[in-house]
């Protein structure tokens, strides 16, 4: 069986860990902090050998997930790669740092292997990716939350979260701004720049609506390919409403390809 090793132990590794369980991938590392061996086998399974560092792993795994954010794909993303296995990871939005871009960039050919985006809590990524190859004359994305979900934002200086009574648009630029200001609220801004015009070329909005019914996702583009409109409204993982369930999906779905005989 191959075998797969996760950067972190949140809800989202929690998830990957069961979804694992009747696949044909063994989940055989945890890279985690010092200090925090027992919550890590406390989520993931007394079965799950936890770690500091990739360094410190004897036998390499097959596949890394990072499940820990910006700051795990920072400090574990670039060590990973260089030693040539491949990483998954759906904290696009440290790659609107362009030194981190780079970082990652230059460990991966130094490794030969690659690093993975999933697409994370949004859709409609391949045909953007595919739109890019003819010209993209214009790509647009509005991230709608209620006003609870932009706790702890850059929101929170912009407007009263507590009193809101309409929607609020509380950030209007570019995805890279979004992504560097909203760290942990603006991955999808980031994950649809990448796949399309880019970061400067891509504007975002993000909403504060206390009427909104979930965590909605709003693309527009239009280019020679034509026009494009996609919306998505997700939910939380069931034990975790701070995480997107199809974020956690997308980086199951990407282990999976990784062995399958015909992927799509």
């Amino acid at each position: 069986m191959p075998n797969v090793a996760v950067i972190g132990y949140g809800a989202m590794a929690g998830y990957v860990a069961k979804q694992l369980q009747d696949s044909d991938w063994t989940l055989s590392h945890c890279i985690a902090r010092k200090g925090r061996e027992d919550a890590a086998r406390e989520r993931l399974g007394n079965d799950v050998q936890v770690v500091h560092g990739v360094g410190e792993i004897s036998a390499l795994p097959d596949l890394v997930v990072d499940c820990a954010g910006h700051a795990g794909l920072k400090e574990h993303g670039a060590a990973v790669l260089r030693n040539g296995v491949p990483l998954v990871t759906v904290s696009l939005g440290a790659l609107a740092d362009d030194a981190t871009r780079a970082q990652m960039s230059a460990a991966a050919q130094d490794g030969g292997t690659q690093l993975f985006l999933a697409s994370g809590a949004i859709g409609a990524l391949d045909a953007l990716s595919a739109a890019k190859v003819g010209g993209l004359d214009e790509v647009t994305y509005t991230g709608v939350k209620k006003p609870a979900g932009w706790r702890g934002s850059p929101a929170e200086d912009k407007v009263d979260l507590d009193s809101i009574t309409e929607a609020f648009t509380h950030f209007d630029g570019t995805a890279r701004e979004a992504a560097l200001q909203y760290p942990k609220n603006a991955n999808v801004a980031a994950a649809v720049a990448l796949a399309g015009a880019g970061f400067e070329a891509t504007t975002a909005r993000l909403v504060a609506d206390p009427d909104a019914k979930g965590n909605t996702h709003f693309i527009t583009a239009k280019g020679g390919f034509g026009s494009l409109e996609f919306t998505i409204t997700g939910n939380s993982l069931s034990d975790s409403p701070r995480t997107s369930a199809l974020a956690a999906m997308s980086v199951v779905d990407q282990i999976m390809r990784k062995k399958s005989p015909i992927s799509i």
